[in-house]
């Protein structure tokens, strides 16, 4: 039982930035101690796109070129909430954001949907130009 809920959406400027918080809970979650996480974003009329995604220990990160010196993926393992930085945001950076955590592959995070089984509900960011 894995429930991930992002919050930190919102409306902002181009140029802005926005901090997008995933918090992980549930009995399978919380009696995994390892993990991946990634980010996931679906414009209106779009597929799914991979955004960002970290290992267990953050010290393996991987960006979509889109976001790549733009946002930052990152983790807190004893929250176990995850998080992304958005920095110098466009218009085109809008979408749904989506969270989700696989927790077999935790050395080296996938960059594919099928690679994650838990996913959050997402969190809009609207980016005004």
């Amino acid at each position: 039982q894995v429930q991930l809920v992002e919050s930190g959406g919102g409306l902002v400027q181009a140029g802005g930035s926005l901090r997008l918080s995933c918090v992980g809970s549930g009995r399978t979650f919380s009696s995994k101690t390892f993990s991946s996480y990634a980010w996931f974003r679906q414009a209106p009329g779009k597929e799914r796109e991979f955004v960002a995604a970290i290992n267990w220990s953050g010290s393996t990160t991987y960006y979509a070129d889109s976001v790549k010196g733009r946002f930052t993926i990152s983790r807190d393992n004893v929250k176990k909430e995850a998080y992304l930085q958005m920095n110098t945001l466009k218009p085109e950076d809008s979408s749904v954001y989506y969270c989700a955590v696989d927790l077999v592959r935790w050395v080296r995070p996938g960059t594919e949907e099928s690679n994650y089984d838990y996913w959050g509900q997402g969190t809009q960011v609207t980016v005004s130009s």
